[in-house]
């Protein structure tokens, strides 16, 4: 009955991964046309990481949102943006990376491909994590912020010169279908092509390589893990730290310890593997639990 219930939950994430995805990129005559969607929902930020150059993107990128406003000369904060990233990440924490954002289901995806040996994490990883972080505080608000041209217009750091996400779902769709950016594309396509290679070589051996190393979303949305209204809890009189949860943690967490990492995508495979039911969240922790 436990497999069944694991079946059924996971099978519940890759729907709601997969219709969210839709859901936000639902203009399918861009990819056809070569041309991106600039209707009034262009102005609206989606809670993941999804390019606003995609063709069929509806919604915009908070990140890429963040650095436009940042990098513009006119404009060096906005407030709709902060207040969305601190109202979702409120909300939900890194809950949007495991259930609502379209690269973590491109990673999903590939992570399934079979491969002679798995690895549980990159050598270096606990160096590796703090990369993340570089590139929020570096590349999307430090360097749109204070390196700019004559007229002071900044880059989008992380989006033009690092972001696989985007080169998935804008750059290869709009290259392909528009033989005047075939013509143009340089050193610069090359190097976003190779990030893009080496994340999807590596998502196969490794869950959500991205997820864990790169992605400045998951920082912001991480930081409030621990505060979120949906968040973990563990029963400690129901507890025997046998450590099923870590084992089933593809992000190698020690749930029993740290029940809200800021590492944690919410995946809920911790709660499915718990022999003795004690992880539950607050949408599903008993009243008398919820009340301490």
């Amino acid at each position: 009955m436990g497999k069944v219930f694991s079946s059924a939950g996971k099978r519940l994430r890759l729907w709601v991964q997969v219709c969210f995805t839709a859901l936000t990129n639902g203009y399918a005559a861009g990819f056809f046309k070569g041309k991106i969607y600039t209707g009034s929902t262009k102005a609206i930020c989606v809670p993941g990481l999804n390019c606003y150059s995609c063709p069929g993107a509806l919604g915009s990128c908070p990140i890429g949102s963040l650095q436009a406003v940042l990098g513009s000369r006119n404009y060096k904060f906005s407030f709709y943006i902060l207040g969305f990233l601190m109202m979702v990440g409120a909300v939900f924490g890194r809950f949007v990376c495991g259930w609502l954002c379209p690269f973590g289901l491109v990673q999903d995806l590939l992570h399934k491909i079979p491969f002679p040996k798995k690895l549980r994490k990159l050598p270096g990883d606990r160096w590796l994590r703090w990369l993340k972080v570089v590139l929020l505080v570096l590349f999307v608000i430090l360097l749109p912020l204070f390196v700019v041209d004559i007229i002071g217009q900044g880059d989008p750091w992380f989006c033009k010169y690092v972001c696989p996400s985007g080169t998935l779902t804008a750059g290869l769709p709009l290259v392909a279908t528009n033989p005047a950016l075939q013509a143009a594309v340089g050193w610069l396509f090359a190097w976003k092509g190779l990030i893009l290679a080496v994340v999807v070589l590596l998502s196969i051996v490794v869950y959500r390589p991205f997820c864990r190393y790169l992605c400045p979303l998951g920082v912001i949305y991480g930081l409030f893990n621990p505060i979120a209204f949906y968040r973990l809890r563990v029963d400690e009189e129901k507890c025997t730290s046998c450590g099923a949860c870590q084992r089933a943690c593809k992000l190698d967490i020690p749930v029993w310890r740290k029940p809200n990492s800021m590492e944690c995508i919410r995946c809920g495979d911790c709660r499915r593997a718990c022999p003795h039911g004690a992880i539950c969240s607050t949408f599903s922790c008993p009243s008398k639990e919820k009340e301490k």
